[in-house]
């Protein structure tokens, strides 16, 4: 791995055994990957770098505008979210299984006596990854017919950069854990996006064509995961 600056854009390069050179702008900062064949050569990097800084600008200055998630430490009184609402966190210390109630305004979290922050995480963590594995089945169901495409297998696991994966050659799709965080509208979007996939595999015309005939309104929840309104739907 090497970084190139490129006019004023910092550019981490990765070579891997792949066909295709890839962009992709991450958090939080909004950094540029770039992800290219082993034998591409720099001035090719550069060019496409060049051609692509309008892009690469556009998605950089939405990240730096998005406002940081708050450190957590998982006590009483923190905002945590569930299906796009904001929850109270109320901590318990006692004996027995560690659980989570879900109450109107309210998160519960029962811990056992001298539980840590990382230890509520796990059992937070545990409930949410739960709920999604609850709710997905019944998404797949209502949506594989419209997309016109079936996973053969899907799981929940913790992603830092991407809300949901999917891998053609097995049709296993991957959804993130923090999906249980948002609106259920948005976990709808992100399983029809990946099952989108298994009809085309790039961001393409045609990628974009399929999924708002399946969706005709995926922009907004698009939209949403995209800059991470999460507060702001939270709010209306």
């Amino acid at each position: 791995m090497r970084h190139l600056l490129i006019d004023d854009i910092v550019a981490e390069v990765v070579r891997k055994p792949v066909r295709q050179l890839r962009l992709s702008i991450r958090p939080p900062q909004g950094s540029l990957r770039i992800t290219a064949p082993l034998r591409t050569t720099e001035a090719t990097i550069r060019e496409v770098v060049l051609r692509k800084q309008s892009w690469i600008r556009k998605h950089q200055a939405a990240f730096q505008q998005r406002t940081p998630a708050p450190l957590l430490h998982y006590q009483t009184g923190e905002t945590h979210y569930y299906q796009g609402q904001a929850l109270r966190l109320c901590v318990h210390e006692q004996a027995g299984r560690p659980q989570v109630r879900l109450l109107p305004a309210e998160l519960h979290l029962h811990v056992p006596l001298g539980a840590t922050a990382a230890q509520r995480a796990l059992v937070l963590a545990r409930w949410r990854r739960a709920q999604l594995q609850a709710q997905v089945p019944a998404l797949l169901a209502k949506w594989e017919p419209v997309v016109g495409a079936q996973a053969a297998a899907w799981g929940i696991k913790q992603m830092k950069t991407r809300w949901g994966t999917c891998s053609i050659r097995a049709r296993r799709i991957w959804l993130s854990l923090e999906l249980s965080q948002w609106p259920v509208s948005c976990l709808e979007y992100v399983v029809v996006h990946e099952l989108t996939h298994l009809h085309e595999r790039l961001h393409n015309a045609r990628f974009w064509h399929l999924l708002g005939q399946a969706m005709p309104d995926w922009q907004a929840p698009h939209q949403a995961l995209r800059h991470g309104q999460l507060a702001a739907l939270a709010s209306t």
